[in-house]
């Protein structure tokens, strides 16, 4: 059925296909720089670079990471919160043909240390206050240039000022070190021009990390048509030009917060808004005063600013869309949400999507007049999707659950070095295509409108019946004392997995055991017995992944490791 389309009836003047060019990722920034010369690029915490001072800013980079010795095939490791250097060194090291591997600068050293080698980075970028973990790792990796950025770097008037004397005067400053080359002085001092690599767009241009929050990270091998397309298709989505501007809130690690909330934003011409350090006041904060037609971010986000006193008062008229991704979007956030920005004069709503790293980021987006409960929308244009049964090629009847693979010019090529986990997730089918199975468990209806059920490793048999999580979880959701909910399998004795919920309430004083027989009541009036859970334990707060998102996998070990040391005793 996949062949037929049948989504296309979502589209209206969105087209069905896109004309990609076939260049690296430098060219096209390069590209919109021609177009849009005077349009800001960019605006961090005040400054702002026109995409004619973007495009300069590019070329100085790369004529100094020349200088220093990188060239085409080399891997830099961008250690960068979303900041102008993570994102001016990002394309510049494309321009010489090496590939950027973005990872998150709250990494740990150990952490650190595994992805250098894992992509074999002899360069990397990270900030002053992150030095001593990589000058650490110098004798164990392939590191040989650490460059060093500062915040300040772009930071005006008092803006400087205040940070000196706030965060600032808590860094330790970076010693003379051989190793070390800082951003300052790269950008300022004069460098021979570099040459253009002579780079296939189809070429390995990026690295990005899956989670790692179980096992071994998989580094995520993506080309610069992989970005392209990808911004592309989000561009044309959004009808993005020289007019709009997006809040960059997510990481640059991420393929969400690097492929849609910079790069896209790129691909059309518009104003990415970088958001360093997340927090719902600062969030809140540049909604009001820079006013961003686009909000990208995870439903945890949009929560917490349903709950900021200055979003619930702030002037929301400026909002096209706002949209999540990244997990499940609970259907109360929604409705608090797009109760609250019609509240403040806006007219746009809370449109969940679907997508995942092995295809850049978003593939699928609610369309802007069609929601569907429980759903994540259509494919993007040149993107097809389908449902096989679990284990097979084989497509799945329409409205049957099964496994959703992806195919199109934003699929990956592959994981680092790991020739067996790809052969595992891209597969040939009987049309001779390559598609990604995605691991997720997920329906189409006949309209072609797609709904994630959930991750197939996430799935729960209790008492040998099916239970999914995150049907669970929503219902708990609307249970009016519930803030947080998250629900996993913990091993029974007698059902072999019993299902538990840990649960954050919007009134942490209320929690106990009348609570809990309260919301395993609630459980019971909504769903199938088997489903329900058994038990609920209340937390002060979840833990979170890097972007945000609720890490079940934590949960499960921290459960794992009790039931080990209660055997002990």
């Amino acid at each position: 059925m996949f062949e037929t389309k049948p989504w296309l009836k979502f589209y209206g003047d969105i087209p069905e296909s896109i004309n990609y060019p076939r260049i690296t990722m430098y060219e096209a920034v390069m590209s919109t720089v021609e177009r849009c010369p005077n349009a800001i690029a960019y605006d961090f915490l005040g400054y702002t670079s026109t995409y004619k001072q973007f495009g300069a800013e590019i070329d100085r980079c790369a004529d100094a990471l020349a200088a220093l010795g990188l060239k085409q095939g080399d891997r830099i490791t961008i250690s960068m919160p979303t900041t102008p250097q993570g994102i001016i060194c990002f394309y510049a090291a494309n321009k010489l043909g090496a590939v950027a591997a973005m990872i998150h600068p709250l990494s740990a050293s150990k952490e650190i240390e595994f992805y250098l080698n894992a992509s074999k980075s002899r360069f990397a970028l990270t900030l002053d206050a992150f030095y001593g973990k990589f000058a650490d790792l110098k004798d164990r990796t392939p590191l040989e240039i650490l460059i060093i950025a500062r915040i300040p770097d772009y930071l005006t008037g008092l803006k400087k000022i205040g940070f000196k004397l706030t965060k600032g005067r808590k860094i330790p400053p970076v010693p003379n070190d051989p190793l070390v080359r800082r951003w300052s002085d790269l950008m300022k001092n004069i460098h021979p021009p570099a040459a253009k690599a002579r780079m296939n767009t189809d070429e390995l241009a990026v690295i990005l990390f899956s989670g790692g929050t179980t096992g071994i990270p998989k580094g995520i091998m993506l080309s610069s048509m992989n970005f392209i397309s990808e911004g592309m298709q989000v561009s044309a989505i959004g009808k993005l030009s020289e007019k709009d501007s997006i809040l960059a809130i997510l990481p640059i690690f991420h393929g969400f917060g690097l492929g849609v909330c910079v790069n896209a934003c790129f691909m059309g011409g518009a104003k990415s808004i970088l958001v360093p350090q997340f927090t719902p006041e600062t969030v809140a904060g540049l909604i009001r005063t820079r006013k961003p037609n686009f909000i990208i971010g995870v439903p945890t986000l949009f929560e917490a600013l349903c709950r900021n006193p200055v979003f619930q008062k702030a002037d929301l008229s400026c909002l096209k869309a706002a949209f999540s991704g990244a997990d499940t979007l609970p259907k109360t956030v929604k409705e608090r949400f797009d109760e609250l920005v019609k509240n403040r004069g806006g007219s746009c709503r809370l449109l969940e999507g679907y997508g995942l790293t092995e295809a850049v980021t978003a593939i699928m987006v609610t369309p802007f007049d069609e929601y569907r409960e429980g759903g994540v929308g259509v494919p993007f244009p040149d993107m097809l999707a389908k449902i096989v049964t679990p284990g097979t090629t084989e497509e799945a009847p329409v409205g049957r659950e099964g496994e959703i693979c992806l195919q199109g010019p934003v699929v990956m090529l592959g994981y680092l070095d790991n020739p067996e986990e790809t052969d595992q997730t891209l597969k040939k089918h009987g049309d001779g295509k390559i598609w990604l199975h995605t691991g997720d468990i997920g329906t189409m209806d006949e309209d072609g409108f797609f709904y994630f059920k959930l991750r197939i490793k996430r799935m729960i048999k209790s008492s040998g019946m099916n239970v999914y999580p995150r049907q669970v979880e929503d219902v708990l959701y609307t249970h009016p004392a519930v803030r947080e909910a998250c629900i996993i399998g913990v091993p029974d004795e007698a059902q072999i997995t019993r299902v538990k919920g840990f649960v954050v309430l919007q009134e942490p004083s209320k929690a106990g055991p009348e609570m809990e027989k309260n919301l395993i009541a609630y459980c019971q009036d909504h769903l199938i017995k088997w489903s329900c859970p058994r038990e609920i334990e209340f937390r002060d707060a979840l833990p979170k992944t890097l972007i945000g998102k609720i890490a079940f996998n934590i949960l499960e070990q921290e459960e794992i490791a009790k039931r080990k040391a209660e055997r002990k005793d």
